[in-house]
């Protein structure tokens, strides 16, 4: 029995450690590259959107009209919708960057700026520079990693481990059955609260979620001002 727990429940590898240094060395990275030079928006969404799709033209679209208020944006990287939002940021002359994760089989979209091009080998850090550097995140239809960042970003605007910022689920007919479950199931069973039941907004309305975001920002940034 106890050979078979010390197969079943390893030690670690020796090596573990000596990982510390590469997991800064990502965190100072992508720190040095973002710092000053935003703000940004975080767009999400499935890389298997095809060109064609009703949700790569409405990427593009609200990507266009956030970057029009001078937003930059960061995308995962990807084919999609996250190709979709990063051309709109170079066509309306904003930063456009993205944050490539070490899976397989990922291909990386054409519009990312060499500067803002940044390779992670580790997810959480990844994450870190999704949110850190963001004044708002919008939400396109995808899979499960789409929908394990929305979680993360509800998580940590739940527990106060960041500040609330605009958080837009597009595409209604996508996400309405979810925010359906929250309402009727999570909320109704009170795990979670009636605030952090709206922490998100639902919408397909590009002008509204630009809108949003410049005001909020700006309403943030004066406040922020007037306390220096």
């Amino acid at each position: 029995m106890d050979d078979f727990l010390k197969t079943a429940q390893p030690d670690g590898d020796p090596s573990d450690p000596w990982r510390v240094f590469r997991i800064i060395a990502e965190l100072v990275r992508g720190f040095d590259t973002f710092s000053g030079e935003g703000p940004f928006i975080s767009i999400f969404g499935s890389a298997r959107s095809k060109k064609n799709s009703p949700y790569y033209h409405l990427a593009y679209e609200i990507a266009s009209k956030i970057a029009k208020k001078g937003f930059s944006i960061i995308t995962g990287a990807g084919l999609g919708t996250m190709e979709a939002a990063n051309k709109a940021a170079q066509d309306n002359k904003r930063r456009s960057a993205g944050l490539i994760p070490d899976i397989p089989d990922d291909v990386t979209n054409e519009y990312i700026d060499p500067r803002f091009k940044l390779h992670f080998r580790h997810f959480f850090v990844r994450k870190v520079m999704f949110v850190r550097y963001a004044s708002g995140f919008v939400f396109l239809p995808g899979g499960y990693g789409t929908l394990d960042e929305l979680f993360e970003v509800l998580t940590l605007i739940q527990t106060k481990k960041i500040q609330p910022v605009p958080v837009f689920l597009v595409g209604t007919e996508y996400w309405k059955p979810l925010s359906n479950w929250i309402l009727s199931k999570m909320l109704e069973e009170e795990h979670i609260s009636k605030a952090e039941a709206s922490v998100f907004t639902l919408t397909d309305d590009p002008d509204y979620v630009a809108n949003t975001l410049s005001e909020e920002y700006l309403a943030k940034l004066k406040t922020t001002q007037v306390q220096f």
